[in-house]
């Protein structure tokens, strides 16, 4: 019986993976247990909101044996998706346009990327049957930036996320699982972030409350995507023209300045995401904005969502009738949190209008049914 060269294995594997379109190929053990008591204190501390499944089974997200009985170690793949020729500053200081998160201007990554890793999978098995195998992208309460600090693909960095001195912040994580007992890699010990403090400081709402500790309860990806109730008074106007995620600690970060643009064209922008006016996407109805987000993350906020983030965000808008009209048009929105989230951004734009009096009779009406007082 002919024994397996496990290194040359590996290097194949590292091959095989940049062959289907990942940008770095890392593997890892699967003891996580060094990243448990971080986990711990968010937990305890209450920064998950309303994610309440982080605090279910926590045991899950440290040992990836419950995925895949008898893992031993966990291929972690990393994909690029800034898409080119993207406007990110200007598009943020422009009020009147839509920011949405710019990994999700193009096509949702979860099943891509599943389905490249099946295919690596498969190659492996072709050359080595008999082990086992599972892939993921972000579909398992497993601690993905951890496993890929651990592979060497990068470090966690102040603001939480993954950085590559290569690659900057601007990609999506996936793993795949396996029984074969491949030779690991050396983890990112230096910590590229040194004294560095500029995603701690630019976070619009003050999530990043220490380095590599954030709040997601005041983090405006979390408030957009996650939160599913009303956002908090004090923290809309702090949202700017946000509509879906935030990339402002991505924005500022000196690492990526030499992030590369996605070869993909799947994560390109699709529907003028990357350019769109907040009118024109709070115009959209029900119908409308499930075939406008076919195939796109966005989908999961559902048509209620999207329009209350819109709202918030008109809200924070310049003046302007179009923005007025545009609102009021709405003021009978069935959904009770959306239609307060509307009267909230009608109430802000009145507000910039010099010659609209502080008794003006639908100004006092909504401001007395919001309880706010201005």
């Amino acid at each position: 019986m002919t024994l397996l060269d496990f290194d040359a294995l590996a290097a194949d594997i590292k091959q095989w993976g940049i062959a289907l379109g990942f940008a770095a190929v890392g593997i890892c053990d699967v003891d996580l247990n060094t990243y448990r008591a971080d986990l711990n204190a968010f937990i305890e501390k209450g920064f998950h909101g309303e994610m309440d499944y982080m605090a279910r089974n926590p045991e899950l997200r440290t040992d990836a044996t419950h995925l895949l009985a008898g893992a031993l170690r966990i291929i972690s793949v990393r994909l690029n998706y800034l898409p080119p020729n993207t406007q990110l500053v200007k598009q943020l200081k422009n009020s009147k346009k839509a920011y949405i998160s710019r990994y999700a201007v193009g096509g949702d990554y979860h099943k891509w990327m599943r389905k490249r890793l099946a295919k690596l999978a498969k190659q492996i098995n072709d050359r080595v049957g008999g082990y086992g195998y599972r892939a993921l992208t972000d579909s398992a309460p497993l601690m993905e930036k951890p496993i890929a600090e651990k592979a060497g693909l990068g470090w966690i960095g102040k603001n939480t996320l993954l950085l590559s001195k290569e690659a900057g912040s601007w990609f999506f994580l996936g793993e795949l699982l396996t029984t074969l007992p491949l030779p690991v890699d050396t983890p990112v010990i230096q910590d590229g972030c040194q004294n560095c403090q500029a995603c701690l400081k630019i976070c619009p709402t003050g999530a990043l409350v220490n380095a590599k500790q954030i709040d997601a309860r005041r983090c405006i990806s979390y408030l957009t995507i996650e939160h599913k109730t009303a956002i908090p008074l004090e923290l809309r106007p702090l949202i700017g023209n946000r509509i879906y995620g935030c990339d402002d600690c991505q924005l500022i970060c000196p690492w990526n300045r030499y992030a590369p643009a996605t070869a993909e064209t799947h994560f390109h922008a699709r529907h003028d995401f990357d350019s769109a006016e907040l009118i024109d996407l709070f115009s959209w109805n029900e119908n409308t904005f499930l075939e406008k987000t076919l195939g796109s993350a966005i989908r999961r906020l559902g048509h209620a969502r999207w329009l209350r983030n819109i709202a918030v965000a008109m809200g924070n808008a310049v003046y302007d009738e179009a923005i007025i009209t545009a609102l009021k048009q709405r003021l009978d929105y069935a959904d009770i949190m959306v239609k307060e989230h509307i009267e909230w951004a009608l109430a802000q734009q009145l507000l910039k209008k010099d010659k609209v009096p502080i008794d003006d009779p639908l100004l006092k009406k909504i401001t007395a049914k919001l309880n706010v007082h201005y």
